[in-house]
């Protein structure tokens, strides 16, 4: 008698224990649940769909913008006129600028670490558009630089300032991802990233206008590139203004400063680019770029023709 009473006594502590377990393990999964971030929705279907609009314009007017220079270059077959540095920078801006939209586009797990900064009431400010334009930036710009290596130079080269940075800016975010591995803290490691990349898009431009200035000339470089990404950067600061308005939020502007500043630095250089082409040196045209390899030859010999040597006459 005394063992059963026992036995009956240890399995009802057994099933009382369980019991506990299974009520703790609910609480649990409702705690985890109703904490799962929740993606704010559009309250305004034509803003949603203005939004939309705006930003596949945005990832148009860039991606085009790549190829009048691409065209350029191989048309020419020379790459003179083109400030390398330029490219080089680009390049680094626009692979840290990729790598910025699709991790905070695609991991779940950054995007829970940007709703519990910023609040689960807010949307994610990187649009599909924005990691479609950032692969297609980084192809483009590889192609470019890819141009330069096999197409005339002339005297051109990179400076060692700009390898210095570019090496600089990579060292920087190597550093910084093996801070941030321990706590997991990638949120932290892409604010350095799109930290990069307004570096590079503040400095990058700076090499051209520069290089138009002492050459009084915008030859080589193509103002049809000038002209869509200003475009480009218009459009693609007016989502942002439209997502904010639908929000009644302007979180999405200092949660994504970069975007912002893409927008802003882009076109105050490309309204510099265009007044460098169309205002202070106008005179050289674009189709005088198209010269053929022939006649660059005769061009240069009737440089170097001495002066004493007298056209023939005719007889």
């Amino acid at each position: 008698m005394v063992g059963d009473r026992q036995c009956k006594q240890s399995a009802l502590g057994i099933w009382k224990f369980i019991k506990q377990r299974n009520c703790s393990f609910d609480s649990t999964v409702t705690e985890f649940r109703d904490s799962k971030p929740k993606m704010a929705n559009w309250n305004s279907v034509p803003l949603e769909v203005t939004y939309e609009v705006l930003g596949w314009f945005a990832f148009v007017s860039w991606s085009i913008s790549f190829y009048p220079q691409v065209i350029l270059n191989f048309r020419r077959k020379r790459v003179v006129g083109l400030n390398f540095d330029f490219v080089l920078l680009n390049l680094t801006k626009h692979s840290s600028y990729l790598i910025y939209n699709a991790s905070l586009y695609f991991s779940p797990t950054i995007q829970n670490q940007y709703f519990h900064k910023y609040g689960y009431d807010q949307m994610i400010p990187v649009a599909a558009n924005d990691v479609a334009f950032s692969i297609h930036a980084v192809l483009l710009t590889a192609i470019t630089l890819f141009q330069i290596a096999i197409y005339d130079r002339g005297s051109q080269k990179v400076s060692k300032v700009s390898i210095g940075v570019v090496s600089v800016a990579w060292l920087t975010a190597a550093v910084c991802f093996f801070i941030a591995l321990p706590n997991h803290s990638w949120l932290w490691l892409l604010t350095i990233f799109n930290s990069i990349q307004v570096f590079m898009t503040i400095i990058k431009y700076i090499p051209q206008a520069i290089m138009n200035f002492l050459r009084k000339s915008t030859d080589g470089f193509s103002i049809g590139n000038i002209l869509l990404d200003f475009s480009g950067g218009i459009a693609n600061y007016l989502q942002m203004v439209v997502q904010s308005v639908d929000q009644d939020s302007w979180v999405n502007f200092y949660g994504n400063i970069g975007k912002v500043l893409l927008s802003l630095v882009s076109v105050f250089f490309d309204i510099i680019f265009i007044c460098q082409h169309y205002v202070l040196y106008p005179r050289k045209k674009s189709s005088e770029l198209v010269a053929s390899p022939k006649q660059d030859d005769e061009t240069r010999e009737q440089l170097v023709r001495p002066s004493d040597q007298s056209p023939p006459e005719n007889v």
